[in-house]
């Protein structure tokens, strides 16, 4: 949680009818001046995360909001200050919006945010607005048929972050697979991350026909960013306050937390719950999904305890 020495932040992710997002441009004058940022502003003294929300929306853009999701919480160091962004989705939107400060306001579609400059503390936000809510990782297959008959019922659903983890195959199986996988998933625009290690991933060469690499919570204490960092997302599994930590300042892209409920593969796992399952996804500071024994109606229930959505094997991949 926020200290009395950090800034901390309400934001408003706002969405119009046709998917787009608001944003707004920081006066030059300000700090972070001239970039452009998600609507919000500071929490005052004895007002709550909400009521900040609530003010700073229609103080700015002059809108009104019925609902709030959690998207993400981020802390971010900058050399002049520190701030703690809590960040929410508002829904039942009121009124049109125009920067009531005087400042630039405009409407983006998710393909266009590359075209703005953000201050760093907004970047986890847009990679959280840029993942799916549902994560569908692989699980047992007979033969590439099989596979491959999976993976494009999966993607004809509607999902469309898939995680490749098949150990018991060779190498160079795994990686031909991973191939023809990609080929799938690029003809719905979805994305595959591979779980493999760092140094096959590299000898394979697979950033070119995946997505991204999975690290296990041992592995990735090991990667280092700044010697390598694919074209692609890093995602990595983590299960108590260090490892969502480390996952962290790894500046990994997302990461998925279990196990959340009682599973079938591991029902000696004492599960987190969904208290804990909040908790731990405030200490990552990035975009988690819930995992361990998921269903379709578990998504709602992750979101408002702060996921990016949920992550499962059987709820998705025996689906056909």
């Amino acid at each position: 949680m926020p200290t009395k020495n950090i800034v901390h932040v309400a934001v408003a992710v706002i969405q119009n009818n046709s998917g787009e997002y608001l944003i707004a441009k920081r006066p030059q004058e300000t700090h972070q001046g001239g970039l452009w940022e998600f609507p919000g502003g500071k929490v005052e003294n004895n007002e709550s995360v909400l009521d900040a929300l609530k003010r700073e929306v229609l103080e700015e853009v002059g809108l009104t909001f019925k609902e709030t999701e959690p998207i993400i919480q981020i802390h971010h160091n900058y050399a002049d200050k520190a701030v703690f962004l809590d960040v929410f989705r508002v829904k039942g939107i009121t009124g049109d919006a125009f920067g009531k400060e005087g400042q630039n306001v405009c409407w983006i579609s998710e393909g266009e945010f590359s075209l703005y400059q953000f201050p760093a503390a907004n970047l986890p936000i847009i990679k959280a607005l840029q993942l799916p809510d549902k994560y569908m990782i692989t699980g047992e297959f007979t033969d590439e048929t099989d596979l491959l008959t999976r993976i494009d019922a999966a993607l004809t659903s509607g999902i469309r972050l898939i995680q490749f983890r098949a150990h018991h195959l060779s190498e160079s199986m795994y990686f031909d697979f991973a191939k023809k996988i990609h080929r799938v998933c690029e003809s719905y625009h979805a994305k595959l991350i591979l779980n493999t290690s760092l140094s096959k991933y590299r000898k394979n060469q697979a950033h070119t026909y995946s997505h991204g690499l999975h690290f296990t919570s041992k592995e990735i204490k090991q990667y280092n960013p700044d010697e390598f960092k694919p074209e692609g997302l890093i995602s990595t599994s983590i299960h108590n306050k260090k490892e969502a930590m480390v996952a962290g300042e790894k500046s990994v892209d997302f990461a998925v937390l279990s196990p959340v409920n009682i599973t079938i593969s591991h029902p000696e796992s004492i599960p987190l719950g969904w208290d804990k399952f909040e908790q731990l996804t405030k200490e990552a500071f990035i975009p988690v999904y819930a995992l361990g024994g998921m269903n379709i109606t578990d998504l709602s229930i992750a979101k408002k305890n702060g996921a990016q959505g949920i992550a499962a094997i059987a709820a998705f991949w025996n689906k056909i």
